[in-house]
Parts: structure tokens; C-alpha cells; sequence
């Protein structure tokens, strides 16, 4: 049977539940693009020197607000790096507040500027304790960094020897495993039936490490954690279509200028916040779960989080030829490479900008 054809999707319009805004040059670049298609984000706190306190978080999302576009409506949902001298009062006051969303654990050495993160998760059960009995989540980057575990298998492990005990440890912590990237992540999340849900990105729902390596390196497809084969992928795809409230958008967008992407030491991240959307409509389209865009992008996050769903629309409109997709990005200090999903995409935006 042939698909419908559809040339208008309005949903309620998204939230980015993983964000790399970075700061200075490139968060005035980058901060309209998300804004687009975003109500609101949980944005990470990995800058230099990262994001530990209340008084950071605010200062930082005060930098945000002051690059968000004219007209458009925005809000930054705050994170604190977790080291081990974070203060475990000191984050129960900013939840109280509602100066913060979230907590954040990188393993120390995992992905970029995660050098002040944690060594000895022993060091942070006191906070850890305090944000089970507050109720605040724990967003973790779930690998090892031990150098003897394979870097395509460092997820796996992760959710053997550290996230399985953590949660037995604290069944009432919340916890989001973000930008999840194997099968076995999927199936660690479905047997957990509380306080347990993944963030899934636009890069590994498109793409596998073949598109990164055969035929040449790409170094744009180099990202934390790191593209898997294509069975891990196709996981991916199926959690993320197939409407279980657990799973929801995180695109982990994180820009780098293209000449350190493309050094000889190149950094790990992916810039899809100017095609996160119409990706997504493409691959839901393509799943023939284009009626549960709109959960897995606008509502299940939302809920995980404790918030109200949002108001305002997103309306997406599907070409009859595909679209051009936007490779490159201007910042004061160079370019900034756009994501190529490497496939035909027929959907876009709608261009509200004369509205």
C-alpha cells in the first residue's frame, strides 16, 4: 500500500532534551538556530571552566538569553557539571529555585571538556543521595573511559559495571541515558519499568559508522559516543518510532568550527540543530510513524521532566523534490559544518519569518 501523501505536519513544537550551546562567538551563532525549531532545551554545562554552581548556571543562561533571535521564544533549561566537591546543598537549592533542570555526570576524560568530571562515582553519593530524595534527574554520558574497553563497546560495558548497580544502589533516582547509541542500551531501558529513560539523537537515528568510514574518513560524523554498526542503529530507530514515553529527542547538537573537525586530532560532536526536525519528519515518514513525531520530540521529554507541554506549534512542510540542507554555518571566528544525513530529505520549516 502506498503512503499518504502529506504536505503540511503541525505539532506542538519541540523541546531539545540534549543541547550544546557552548559560549562566547559561537553561542551567539548558534542559539537562533536552535530556537527555531525549540521551545526549550536542557543545555550542557561542559564549558571552560564548566558550569558547577547556581550562580554559574544563571550567569551562563543569562549569556543565552541575551543570543536568542528577536521574536523568537526560548528557554534554556539549566544543568550543573557534577565534580566531587559539588556541593550536594548547593544543587538542592538551585532545584528549589528552579534555577536548575538537571544534574549532569561525564565520566571524566568520556567527550569534550569532560576533564573535571568523575572518577569515583563513591565521591558523589552524597549528591547522588540528595537528588533521589529531591527528585531532580541525573543526566549521565554512559560509557567508561577505562583505555583497555574497545571505544565501540564503552556504552555497553558502562551499563554493566556502573549504571546496573547505580540504580539498584538508588532505585528512586531519576535517570536519563543520554544519547544512547546500541541495542543493548534499548533493551537496559525497556527492562527498568521507573526512573529510568534515554535520550536518542538525530545523528545516530540517520547514520552508522560506515557512513563515517567507508570510502573515507568523514571527520563531521565524529561524534561521543561514537557511531555503531548498523543493527545498533536500526534499535535506535525502532525505540524511537515506536511510541514507548521512555525514548525521546536529544540531539546532542554540538558545534565545532570545521577546521578543528577537520585537524588531525578532530573533536567529537555533531551540528544537527538547523535539520533536526525535518530529519526527523523524513525517518518517521520513512517508518511510517509519522503520528508519533510528535511524542517522541514534544511530549514524552516534557513529562519525564515534570513539565507543561508546550503551547506554541511547529509546522513542517513536506516538498515534492528534496530539500537543500544547510552545510554551513557562520560564526565570527570561522564555519561551522551543518549536518549531512545523507539521504533525501523532503521536508522543511515553515518560514514564519513574514508572519
Amino acid at each position: 500500500m502506498s503512503k499518504p501523501f502529506l504536505d503540511r505536519l503541525i505539532i506542538r513544537k519541540p523541546d531539545d532534551m540534549h543541547l550544546h550551546l557552548r559560549d562566547g562567538a559561537m553561542l551567539k551563532a548558534v542559539v537562533p538556530v536552535s530556537a527555531a525549531s525549540f521551545s526549550r532545551a536542557i543545555v550542557m554545562p561542559n564549558l571552560v571552566p564548566p558550569v558547577v554552581t547556581a550562580v554559574d548556571a544563571e550567569r551562563y543562561r543569562e549569556r543565552i538569553m541575551g543570543a536568542v533571535g528577536e521574536g523568537q521564544g526560548f528557554e534554556p533549561l539549566m544543568t550543573l557539571y557534577l565534580t566531587e566537591d559539588t556541593d550536594p546543598k548547593d544543587v538542592a537549592r538551585a532545584a528549589a529555585s528552579g534555577q536548575i533542570a538537571a544534574v549532569k555526570l561525564y565520566p571524566a576524560g568520556a567527550t569534550t571538556n569532560s576533564q573535571s568530571g568523575v572518577r569515583d562515582l563513591d565521591k558523589v553519593m552524597p549528591v547522588l543521595e540528595r537528588l533521589a530524595e529531591i527528585g531532580l534527574p541525573l543526566c549521565i554520558h554512559g560509557e567508561v573511559t577505562d583505555k583497555a574497553v574497545d571505544i565501540f563497546d564503552r556504552e555497553k560495558v558502562f551499563l554493566e559495571t556502573v549504571l546496573s548497580p547505580l540504580v539498584a544502589r538508588l532505585p528512586n533516582l531519576r535517570v536519563v541515558l543520554e544519547h544512547l547509541t546500541t541495542s543493548e542500551g534499548v533493551s537496559f531501558v525497556r527492562e527498568r519499568q521507573k526512573n529510568l529513560a534515554a535520550t536518542i539523537t538525530v545523528h545516530h537515528l540517520m547514520i552508522n559508522r560506515n557512513h563515517m568510514l567507508v570510502g573515507g574518513i568523514r571527520p563531521h560524523y565524529y561524534c561521543l559516543p561514537i557511531l555503531k554498526r548498523d543493527t545498533h542503529q536500526k534499535a535506535l530507530v525502532e525505540a524511537a518510532t515506536s511510541g514507548d514515553d521512555r525514548f525521546f529527542l536529544g540531539t546532542d547538537s554540538a558545534p565545532h568550527l570545521a577546521t578543528d573537525k577537520e585537524s588531525a586530532c578532530g573533536c567529537a560532536g555533531c551540528f544537527t540543530a538547523g535539520n533536526a526536525m525535518p530529519c526527523l519528519a523524513q525517518l518517521f515518514e520513512d517508518e511510517g510513524a509519522l503520528d508519533r513525531l510528535e511524542g517522541f520530540t514534544s511530549e514524552f521529554g516534557a513529562r519525564y521532566y515534570g513539565l507543561a507541554l508546550n503551547n506554541e506549534k511547529l509546522t513542517l512542510l513536506r516538498s515534492p523534490q528534496p530539500v537543500t540542507q544547510t552545510l554551513v554555518y557562520e560564526t565570527m571566528n570561522g564555519q561551522v559544518a551543518g549536518f549531512d544525513p545523507q539521504r533525501d530529505i523532503f521536508w522543511k520549516l515553515e518560514d514564519t519569518s513574514e508572519a
